[in-house]
């Protein structure tokens, strides 16, 4: 490695470093759009355990509904998180301030970096609250400790995912509204897997797309982590390999796009 690289990389990194600042400043100064992650989940929580637990509740084969419901959940706020990405990067897009640090000497790679890195830990952040929520209403794990730090880095793992989709979408929106509009099949993917009931309950053409679209086998995942149901290895495996794919494709078309504007 030459000696010219090694400076590079540490302005980079603090560079990057600096972006993170002043996008977590700017989620504390308008908390909305993070209370909005947490909001939509719970009042999920509430409508499915409380209004259809009882109805739904009998399909899944004994057991509460609300340790059935929660890790499809807790994904769908992962996927509400990615819409706070796409809304920040179209907003930075659209009024100026990105063609001002172009012309700083500030690393270009730095501004995607601040906002996926930011939007990940407000996401993750939003999680645990949604969690939090769940074990009030009676969610009751039985994960030891390796199991809920596999279930974190799995949390993790389709969050980063979905936040470089995000950042995409928000580079390529014209305007803020539908930067915000743009990521909400994301957000409604789960319900069309294994969220809230099984797969086969489902009828066939429907039953195939919720097998092999991207939620349902992190979900699955998440949901033997947590509840001690058997995962298989096709799920775990698929699991991983989904949120792989989805970060790589994230992550350079967002350069590519980035780079080309």
């Amino acid at each position: 490695m030459s000696t010219a690289a090694v400076p590079g990389a540490s302005y980079a990194l603090r560079d990057s470093m600096t972006m993170l600042r002043r996008n977590l400043k700017h989620a504390l100064r308008y908390p909305s759009l993070t209370f909005a992650v947490v909001v939509m989940p719970v009042m999920m929580l509430l409508m499915f355990n409380y209004a259809y637990g009882n109805a739904l509740g009998a399909g899944i084969g004994g057991g509460k509904y609300i340790d059935y419901v929660t890790p499809g959940i807790v994904l769908m706020a992962a996927t509400s998180g990615s819409i706070v990405t796409a809304i920040g990067i179209c907003t930075d897009m659209t009024e100026g301030i990105v063609n001002r640090f172009r012309t700083m000497a500030i690393s270009r790679s730095a501004f995607l970096a601040g906002h996926v890195v930011g939007s990940v830990i407000q996401t993750m952040i939003g999680l645990l609250l949604v969690v939090g929520a769940a074990l009030a209403m009676g969610f009751r794990p039985n994960a030891g400790i390796v199991e809920w730090l596999a279930a974190i880095g799995l949390l993790l793992f389709v969050t980063v995912a979905l936040t470089w989709i995000s950042a995409g979408i928000g580079l390529v929106a014209k305007t803020v509204e539908s930067a915000s509009n743009l990521p909400m099949p994301l957000q409604f993917l789960p319900f069309i897997g294994s969220a809230i009931v099984p797969t086969d309950t489902m009828p066939t053409a429907l039953r195939w797309f919720a097998e092999y679209q991207p939620f349902t086998p992190v979900i699955e995942t998440l949901r033997g982590l947590l509840m001690g149901t058997e995962i298989g290895a096709v799920s775990a495996w698929s699991a991983l390999g989904w949120c792989t794919g989805l970060t790589l494709l994230g992550y350079f078309w967002s350069r590519s796009v980035f780079y080309r504007r």
